[in-house]
């Protein structure tokens, strides 16, 4: 059976012992002081919740979360048990079958193949409200590494490439940034439509 959560099951109790700093809260929080407010927000990678789902929260977000470990995702719910969550691998989810004002995906991107970013880049593009942003986490070099928790492969294809895959699917990068942890930020906006269809439009 093919592991989604891509070895954090396995460690769960791990990650969310070692996953309590407060590394990327000020980043989040300058994000969504630039959503509307009580913006629909989608977490995805959530993890337990902090502390990025819990920044969101108190910042007055209506969050929505989705995590591939099931025993990370009791923990979430345990800690948040109001907040919508589900226990999905981000490739696979439905996103809960709505449109958001924002999404957020702090270090997960890299954990997923080239090929399975690119389409969660789709499913996000498809998700976000026009002008709504997202939020995601990675290098800007081209790099791969063993992550230091499961020793699976991460993977980023770098900034150039990143661009690449957000422009073909209506999405601009706006912004990008390091936070002290050396954490490498993007931002990207939805335009009104998606590049496939200005094209349609334009033919």
């Amino acid at each position: 059976m093919v592991d989604k959560s891509n070895g954090y099951e396995q460690c769960a109790d791990v990650f969310a012992s070692r996953r309590q700093s407060q590394i990327g809260v000020v980043e989040v929080r300058n994000w969504a002081a630039t959503l509307p407010e009580g913006a629909a927000v989608l977490d995805l990678g959530c993890g337990h919740g902090v502390p990025i789902s819990e920044t969101l929260i108190r910042y007055g977000c209506a969050v929505y979360a989705v995590d591939a470990s099931p025993r990370l995702v009791a923990a979430f719910h345990e800690k948040f048990p109001d907040v919508p969550v589900a226990c999905e691998a981000i490739e696979d989810s439905k996103f809960f079958d709505r449109l958001f004002d924002g999404v957020v995906a702090w270090g997960v991107m890299f954990l997923l193949p080239i090929d399975v970013q690119a389409q969660v880049i789709a499913k996000v593009s498809a998700a976000l409200k026009p002008q709504a942003t997202f939020l995601f986490t990675s290098p800007g070099q081209e790099s791969s590494w063993p992550d230091m928790l499961t020793g699976h492969e991460s993977i980023s294809p770098g900034a150039a490439a990143y661009r690449r895959m957000l422009e073909a699917e209506g999405l601009r990068v706006t912004e990008e940034f390091e936070d002290h942890g050396e954490n490498h930020y993007y931002v990207a906006r939805k335009c009104d439509l998606p590049s496939s269809s200005r094209t349609a439009a334009a033919s």
